[in-house]
């Protein structure tokens, strides 16, 4: 598909197709896990996923930041004609996920009880994240390098093949966790040797298109590895950090909610965190999407093809935003019972909590799309501040204040409050950009 010439709307919508598969059969895997587990072990179960959730988003962000950092430039360099230094960062975006994918495994493997501490667990709740955890410790390279190949992958022209294998992948947990799980009656630990093979399909589905005729990535000589790298790792910080301030804004939310409401809060919590999981994800189709068309227009200074694909993301967030609003608020008890066998504790709090944390939805594609968009057009900084303001500097004040000031409750205002704030930041920033695109035409 030409992405230069091609039809934009078209394109456009066939790039979102293939990406909101791809990225909504990619949050299968905790949202199978949490709902069997939570049905197999009930509120328990469920809380400690939710304490085992920032690993996801460690990982997960890592392979974002090497996958969107180094598409996005690579992109735009063939958007430039430059075929050699569009290979170069894939051959330095490929050789950071390895480094990358050896921290993350060492660390799991010799901190993993001090972390899920820190994570919020405590005694009743680490033994079942640890089980979880086991057969994990295995397999954490096929996650990152998932990440990484899928970006590459839709800047090579092959969305439907990252899609097709992560549906791959995603089936094989869903029919694996009710093996696992219930069939074998391993519990928790069924979910995570389920998710770690489906993790592995879905790669080794991706790396054939390095035997297809129709690749056009190369591993090539690279003079300056550190100093490429630290691009890589700039371009791609905005992706890294809003998966990586989830983790972080996880692991306040855990804290807080155990000193101040206890763990049936925290379970209906863990169904947010899978909830919050899937919204992101539709947000994050819509920048995966728009990115390689705007990383390869923008190196070809293409200005009115840029500001077509804006409008169109910008409808696309607006629906993705209402819809989960309402959805959240018609059925609050409908989504706790998907996930776990609640008890009747747990299902007096949980419509308040899921409505009023709901609310946050709203705005949360918008925010997210925006640092796609501002790192597709070589705007890091913009992008870093998005990130930095809405996933820690905001999130994490609140987090820590609400709670102390009004009660435990006041917690769930916390992200409403973020994504109101920063959506306000954002729009400034957004019409300054389509300011000066204008100005080009």
């Amino acid at each position: 598909m030409d992405l230069l010439r091609g039809n934009i709307k078209h394109t456009y919508f066939k790039y979102l197709g293939a990406a909101f598969g791809s990225a909504m059969l990619a949050s299968v895997y905790s949202l199978v896990d949490m709902a069997m587990v939570g049905q197999y072990q009930g509120p328990d179960g469920a809380a400690a996923l939710a304490v085992v959730a920032p690993v996801w988003n460690i990982i997960y962000s890592l392979g974002l930041l090497t996958g969107i950092g180094g598409s996005v430039l690579s992109s735009t360099h063939r958007g430039q004609g430059k075929r050699r230094q569009a290979n170069q960062a894939f051959t330095v975006a490929l050789g950071f996920t390895v480094i990358l994918a050896a921290a993350s495994w060492l660390g799991l493997i010799f901190f993993e009880v001090p972390l899920l501490r820190f994570f919020g667990g405590d005694e009743a709740l680490i033994p079942l994240a640890r089980d979880y955890l086991y057969p994990v410790k295995f397999s954490v390279p096929f996650f990152l390098f998932t990440q990484m190949l899928a970006a590459f992958l839709r800047n090579d022209g092959r969305p439907a093949l990252a899609t097709g294998a992560v549906l791959s992948g995603g089936v094989f947990n869903v029919l694996g966790d009710y093996f696992f799980v219930f069939v074998l009656d391993l519990g928790i630990m069924g979910a995570g040797i389920a998710t770690c093979l489906g993790a592995a399909i879905s790669c080794l589905v991706m790396l054939t298109h390095f035997l297809s005729p129709r690749n056009t990535l190369r591993l090539v000589p690279v003079k300056g590895w550190i100093r490429q790298m630290g691009r890589i790792g700039v371009t791609g910080f905005s992706a890294f950090f809003a998966d990586i301030a989830m983790g972080i804004l996880t692991i306040l939310f855990n804290r807080q909610i155990m000193h101040f409401l206890g763990t049936d809060a925290l379970a209906v919590y863990g169904v947010l965190v899978n909830v919050s999981t899937l919204v992101q994800c539709c947000a994050y189709s819509v920048g995966q999407a728009s990115q390689p068309i705007l990383s390869l227009n923008y190196g070809a200074r293409q200005t009115r093809r840029i500001l077509d694909v804006l409008r169109y993301a910008l409808g696309t967030v607006a629906v993705f935003g209402v819809l989960w609003v309402l959805v959240l608020a018609a059925f609050p008890t409908e989504i706790v019972r998907l996930f776990m066998a609640p008890t009747p504790e747990v299902l007096e709090v949980a419509p308040g909590i899921l409505r009023t944390y709901g609310l946050s939805f709203l705005l949360l594609p918008f925010n997210i799309f925006s640092a796609y968009y501002f790192q597709s057009i070589l705007r890091p900084a913009s992008a870093f501040g998005i990130s930095v303001t809405r996933g820690l500097v905001v999130s994490g004040g609140l987090i820590l204040t609400l709670p102390a000031l009004w009660g435990g409750s006041a917690i769930w205002l916390a992200m409403p409050l973020t994504e109101l704030v920063v959506a306000l930041a954002v729009a400034g920033l957004m019409v300054r950009s389509v300011r000066q695109l204008k100005g080009e035409l």
